[in-house]
């Protein structure tokens, strides 16, 4: 029997060498390992289409830090656009009813689907919706629906009906930097069937997808930054939609991870441009 070694995901040797220390609260700017500022994010999303911003998604502080991340942003003097993990494409009107206001919070979430299609409590992300709705900021709806991602995840992608495949890029396997981050997230054990891991790919192949469908299809300028909400997994490392959306553009994004825990922790520098340490939730 083959044994796995489970490695902190963390800790992985991907990126930049070497590791720095964070504390819950603080904003540690990985290359220099030097504490930083809502200011000092701000000024590195200069020049970036793209600004990833991960989350545990139950920890309310990680959201906090979220919203407070795009309203820096914004203040900054950036067109922002916020994309979220959360919410599946077809309740894009949904969405868009919500940022114009048409909506109160109890129909806009019934219309998304939130707790079928979710889950997680929306109070954790009201700070977000609060800002994006404070400053009259656009809303993207990134992900697919759940049943083609649990298809691929049983059968495969190929398993798909064609119009659906026709909705989404072909899935690009061969990122092993990914491969590493996903396996060490699985708890150092590979999944038995390889399309648990295809299934992982269309999530983040789809997410980025919708990104920049949405870019093509509205008014931006150079002061145009699209910042996606998504899970640590789906951006720790430059990997996941980052690596996919620098595919596809040869841009690459600002990445900004979570990290939660009471005392200072190590991080790979190569987790992220920048590390936010946010209180455990018990």
């Amino acid at each position: 029997m083959i044994g796995f070694i489970q490695v902190d995901p963390w800790l992985l040797d991907i990126g930049s060498k070497g590791s720095v220390d964070v504390s819950p609260g603080v904003i540690v700017e990985t290359q220099s390992g030097s504490r930083s500022s809502l200011d000092d994010i701000a000024k590195a999303a200069i020049g970036r289409k793209f600004v990833l911003v991960g989350e545990e998604h139950d920890n309310p502080e990680a959201h906090l830090w979220q919203a407070k991340v795009i309203e820096a942003l914004h203040k900054s003097g950036r067109s922002v656009i916020v994309g979220y993990e959360m919410i599946q494409r077809p309740e894009q009107f949904a969405l868009d009813l919500w940022t114009l206001g048409r909506l109160t919070e109890p129909q806009f979430l019934e219309k998304v689907k939130w707790q079928t299609s979710w889950g997680f409590d929306f109070g954790l992300y009201r700070p977000i919706f609060d800002v994006t709705r404070k400053y009259g900021l656009r809303n993207v709806a990134l992900n697919v629906p759940r049943d083609w991602i649990r298809t691929v995840g049983r059968t495969g992608f190929d398993s798909l009906p064609e119009d659906v495949r026709a909705q989404v890029p072909p899935l690009d396997l061969s990122n092993d930097n990914h491969k590493a981050v996903f396996n060490a997230l699985m708890g150092g054990h590979p999944p038995g069937s390889p399309n648990v891991y295809a299934a992982q790919v269309l999530w983040d192949e789809a997410m980025a997808d919708s990104a920049l469908k949405y870019l093509a299809r509205t008014p931006v300028n150079n002061k145009t930054v699209f910042v996606v909400v998504a899970g640590n997994g789906h951006v720790m490392y430059g990997q996941g939609i980052g690596w996919r959306l620098a595919k596809r553009t040869g841009e690459k994004p600002l990445t900004i991870v979570t990290v939660s825990g009471d005392e200072p922790s190590k991080v790979s520098r190569g987790a992220g441009d920048f590390v936010i340490g946010v209180p455990t939730v018990r």
